[in-house]
């Protein structure tokens, strides 16, 4: 069911003259105007609910409302359950940065990638490093040739002002 959230008609709500009908067992009941498909969902106790607005002509089910929210916001709950969030952790060089201080970060781009999470390693110029962007060139693409075997590169590294940046995703 193409059912939008805060647009559903019920009952009375419904404006199309003439509907199609389906019963609260799912059978179809045929093209009705909405009097006759309301005489027939009060018969059995139900609602006339509008599942299908766009339809020609519209459709709607004989069903309990109430129960069809509820479903609906069962289903959205575990759709949200089942999704997965991930995040982007970021490191950050300079283009100076000493052999220690390069390993130290790669083992943190290491870890962010066996915890599920992309990396973003960032090189950040300052003052008269710009003139020399190749250093931090060199950096990223050590940094790319080490983790090839933990993640992908899935933003090859590019100046972004006085950053340079590369994002690194996971492997699957």
């Amino acid at each position: 069911m193409n059912i939008a959230k805060d647009t559903v008609r019920i009952n009375r709500m419904i404006r199309a003259s003439e509907i199609r009908v389906l019963g609260s067992d799912g059978g179809q009941l045929g093209i009705m105007s909405v009097r006759d498909a309301l005489a027939a969902a009060e018969a059995e106790g139900l609602d006339l609910v509008e599942i299908s607005p766009g339809a020609i002509p519209p459709v709607c089910r004989i069903m309990d409302y109430g129960k069809f929210k509820y479903q609906q916001s069962k289903k959205s709950h575990e759709a949200k359950k089942k999704q997965s969030v991930v995040l982007v952790k970021e490191v950050k060089l300079g283009p100076k940065t000493e052999e220690h201080d390069f390993q130290f970060k790669f083992k943190h781009v290491l870890r962010f990638l066996e915890d599920g999470n992309k990396a973003k390693v960032t090189v950040l110029f300052r003052g008269r490093e710009m003139a020399h962007t190749e250093f931090g060139r060199a950096l990223l693409d050590r940094m790319a040739e080490m983790v090839k075997d933990h993640g992908v590169i899935e933003q090859t590294p590019r100046q972004e002002g006085r950053n340079m940046t590369m994002i690194i995703a996971p492997k699957k």
